[in-house]
């Protein structure tokens, strides 16, 4: 039992093995699916992250841009030697232009104070502190811009206001030369949050937040803009400066990711509710083929029980004569194996050699078309075994589902029992049939004494005549032949007489077998009539026949034509003035 349950859910077609094959189809499907639709928002995160980054190289480029460009113009104000006061005046106006810039000083070599201006737009940044707290710094970096010739910064410090707040600062020390030689130095103090508010806003840098970072990443400038979401994307960028370097850190906030955040999102989307939706139908067509299938296979097999159980032999022959199809009961009908007749065409096996030739001619005309009698006909087979039995083959079209006809499918029914059937019924019916005429010959037994002793008296008495006659002389006169002639022919028409009904009588009782032959009917009446007469004279009554002269004649058995009609007169009992119309019985006439 446990075999064949196995079995079972082995076998391909089974409910467990085919659920577990669609459970494993959804669930790679959906995997693939999800896939897909990470896969998308990963690209979708990576667009977004590098073109992030692409904007946060270009803000770069742009402020160490600006940088060099501050650079030339603060040593634009040493090309013509001026003055403190005059010096002054250019460095204000450079600072009103320069927001950026929060203090401009001139000092000498020594690094001494010859002038300086503070932005009007905002307090001193070293009012409150003073500069001591970056002195250090400002110095390593005038040593070092001595040393290359060219702008060094310093690192990055806080400076704080009286009211609590404070401003982180970043110096610029550019030497100044003449005539080959150190002759001061320019510092510029730049506000790291002024730096990044004069970063022009643009479509690209509208929705980032700008900072600049330590590298621990602690914030020393902000330029902050609205969040509009909880999804933060991140991209740093190191500013690098002669003598320092300063980090700058992108942020762009977003909301909670769309369910199609762009086009290729919704595309995969798309083709996945796609997908989902063709599996859907696909899994409502499975299962609508399964139950079909599972109705053919039951419809199949109950055809196969049908034909399994069916005495009628079933054959199938396709348009070239070839068998495609036999039921078992054919194969038990003339002995072979379906494997054996299947594929026979013009010589079948189990036609018997005397007949292969009609039977080939007979099936060229089945196959151009001719149809055959709706009733069928009977043919002669052969078993596996060489006995010979007959069959009744009723045959019609073989139509497809398309109504095209592919061949022809025959019904064998075996009609040797039943022929075998109606030949001991036609042998009993004989015997009857001579039975019932004993009878008769018992009811005619008195009739054919008397009957019989009347030619038989005459021929005696004409007999005794004759001789008395030869006895008178030895030259009989004319008269005495004439006599004799006469009285030999009563004696001939006496015996020819008596012959009659004695042949009358045998041929009713005798059993022969049926013969049909083309006879008169005159002849017919005057079989029967001998025996007629005899009843006749008895009943008194007179026998007229007519018979019209165009009467053509008849293809019967005559001596069951007499036998009927013998039969039929001797009824006992029969009224005065009976007429008797005689009919010919069907299995004498052909």
């Amino acid at each position: 039992m446990s075999s064949e349950q196995d079995s079972k859910q082995d076998h391909p077609h089974s409910p467990l093995r085919r659920r577990t094959l669609w459970s494993v189809l959804v669930l790679l499907v959906v995997a693939l699916l999800a896939m897909l639709v990470w896969l998308a928002g990963v690209y979708e995160t990576a667009q977004v992250q590098g073109r992030l980054e692409r904007d946060a190289a270009q803000v770069v480029a742009d402020i160490q841009s600006a940088f060099t460009r501050n650079a030339q113009t603060l040593q634009s104000l040493q090309y013509s030697d001026p003055t403190p006061d005059s010096w002054a005046i250019e460095a204000a106006s450079v600072l009103r232009e320069h927001r950026e810039l929060a203090r401009v000083e001139w000092r000498d070599s020594a690094l001494e104070i010859r002038s300086f201006v503070d932005t009007p737009f905002r307090q001193p940044v070293f009012d409150h502190m003073g500069r001591d707290n970056a002195q250090s710094e400002m110095a390593l970096a005038c040593n070092t811009a001595h040393r290359f010739s060219g702008p060094v910064y310093t690192r990055s410090y806080f400076v704080a206001f009286p009211d609590g707040l404070g401003v982180q600062l970043m110096d610029l020390c550019l030497p100044l030369q003449s005539g080959g030689k150190t002759a001061g130095y320019l510092v510029a103090t730049y506000a790291l949050q002024e730096v990044l508010d004069a970063i022009p806003v643009n479509q690209t840098t509208r929705s980032y937040e700008i900072a600049f970072t330590e590298g621990d990443g602690a914030s020393l400038a902000l330029r902050r803009v609205p969040r509009k979401g909880s999804r933060v994307f991140s991209a740093q960028q190191l500013v690098d400066l002669p003598g320092t370097t300063l980090v700058l850190r992108m942020d762009s906030w977003r909301g909670t990711p769309d369910l199609f955040p762009n086009v290729l999102t919704a595309l995969v989307a798309a083709m996945s509710i796609a997908l989902l939706s063709v599996l859907a139908w696909l899994a409502k067509d499975m299962r609508l083929r399964l139950k079909a299938q599972h109705e053919l296979a039951d419809a199949l097999a109950f055809r196969k029980a049908m034909e399994d159980s069916l005495l009628t032999g079933m054959r199938a022959r396709d348009l070239q004569g070839r068998i495609t199809y036999v039921n078992p009961a054919f194969c038990q009908m003339v002995g072979y194996s379906e494997a054996e007749l299947l594929g026979q065409s013009m010589f079948a096996s189990y036609w018997p050699p005397e007949f292969v030739s009609e039977y080939q001619q007979r099936q060229l005309i089945r196959l151009a078309g001719d149809l055959p009698p709706r009733e069928g006909f009977e043919a002669v087979f052969m078993r596996k075994d060489g006995t010979r039995f007959r069959v009744l083959i009723i045959e019609a079209p073989l139509i497809n589902a398309q109504g095209v006809q592919t061949g022809w499918m025959s019904a064998f029914l075996d009609v040797s029992e039943q022929r075998r059937v109606e030949e001991l019924s036609r042998t009993s019916q004989e015997r009857l049939q001579a039975t019932a005429r004993l009878a008769t010959v018992g009811e005619m037994a008195s009739l054919l004494s008397h009957e019989l002793n009347q030619p038989l008296a005459a021929i005696s008495s004409y007999a005794s005549g004759s001789i008395n006659l030869l006895g008178q002389g030895t030259d009989p006169s004319d008269e005495r032949k004439a006599d004799l002639k006469l009285a030999m022919r009563r004696i001939a028409e006496q015996a020819e007489r008596a012959g009659k009904i004695i042949k009358s009588v045998h041929n009713l009782v005798r059993r022969r077998e049926h013969l049909r032959e083309a006879v008169a009917p005159q002849a017919l009446l005057d079989g029967i009539l001998p025996l007629i007469n005899l009843q006749a004279r008895q009943l008194m009554v007179q026998v007229q026949t007519e018979l019209a002269s165009d009467v053509s004649c008849v293809l019967c058995d005559s001596t069951m034509v007499e036998q009927h009609g013998g039969a039929l007169v001797f009824k006992p009992n029969l009224p005065h003035g009976t007429v008797f119309v005689f009919t010919l019985p069907a299995s004498a006439v052909a």
